[in-house]
């Protein structure tokens, strides 16, 4: 049966400054898809602002309340209950399972994969006088760096990207890492001193990718056709899939990326003890065949992720 289009998408965003760029990008997408002009998009796609108690509590580390979920939990609670028809989140912030009923439907292109490098006083971590405070609220990006420079002081900064932006302006951190996806996004690129290589230190997995989630009746709507990213999903899909492997959330330092060059897929894993110590690491590569590429690319991540989760074990999980 050939699905008719909606007339109107209505979509669930998370507020703040970076959220509402992303989500306009989407929302210019999909009133093209239901065949308005870029005037009407207000109109067949309207946005609703929904707070998430990730939002609300921002002097703690995720872990220590609940996880990343709770970036999402009152959005797709929105999508259940039929207020919204579809929600755009940052996929690093979508956790491996999904509430029943809910599918990522579709993965827009990706950003830059990258984290930045931000500071004031040195151009790379490497470069950063001993002692240094660097600040983030991402236990991956603690251990990779305390990994790389274990003289440093970490501190927790939690915030939006202006908002952390300005803790280093004030001097709280003598450094900080962001998503240059997100710096991109806002327009401001142009504030990072570098960026670290995604090989060498594994990114979120899907950092840079936005997931497009809808309740699962939908998936086959024809407006999601038109923002699907056939690659996009396949990587993200393998590093997924590492995540789900490690039990990944904010109490799990993993990072994971994987590039795709014609059929080929290679990923990289790792897993790192909170304090930076000890770091499992594995590699892979699988040929994606035309009929069922996406189970093969998250089979690689699981198998990459468990063997990493049978050396590490215990060590590899935040205690608070």
């Amino acid at each position: 049966m050939v699905r008719q289009q909606p007339s109107v998408v209505r979509i669930g965003t998370r507020g703040s400054k970076l959220a509402l760029a992303q989500t306009r990008m989407m929302q210019a997408k999909i009133a093209a898809a239901l065949g308005a002009p870029p005037e009407a998009a207000d109109e067949v796609a309207p946005l609703t602002v929904i707070t998430t108690t990730g939002d609300r509590i921002q002097d703690r580390r995720l872990l220590e309340i609940g996880g990343k979920a709770l970036f999402t939990k009152e959005i797709e609670e929105a999508l259940l209950e039929g207020r919204i028809d579809c929600a755009v989140h940052s996929m690093k912030d979508v956790p491996a399972e999904l509430p029943p009923g809910l599918v990522v439907a579709a993965v827009p292109p990706r950003e830059d994969v990258r984290d930045a490098f931000v500071s004031k006083i040195a151009n790379r971590l490497e470069d950063l006088p001993q002692g240094a405070v660097l600040g983030t609220a991402s236990l991956r990006r603690q251990a990779q760096s305390l990994n790389r420079r274990p003289d440093l002081k970490v501190v927790l900064l939690r915030g939006n990207v202006d908002t952390r932006l300005g803790k280093l302006e004030a001097g709280e951190a003598d450094a900080i890492l962001l998503a240059q996806a997100g710096l991109n996004r806002m327009g401001l690129g142009h504030v990072s001193n570098g960026q670290i290589d995604p090989f060498e230190a594994p990114i979120a997995p899907g950092q840079g990718a936005l997931a497009i989630q809808t309740r699962t009746e939908d998936f086959h709507e024809p407006w999601l056709a038109a923002l699907r990213c056939p690659d996009t999903a396949l990587a993200v899909a393998a590093e997924r899939g590492a995540l789900f492997a490690l039990e990944g959330s904010c109490r799990t330092a993993v990072g994971a990326y994987a590039r795709i060059d014609g059929q080929r897929l290679d990923l990289v894993v790792e897993a790192l003890t909170p304090d930076g110590a000890r770091r499992f690491r594995r590699e892979g590569a699988v040929f994606l065949p035309s009929d069922g590429g996406e189970r093969a690319a998250v089979e690689l991540g699981l198998e990459l992720g468990r063997a990493i989760r049978a050396e590490g074990g215990d060590a590899l999980i935040w205690t608070v």
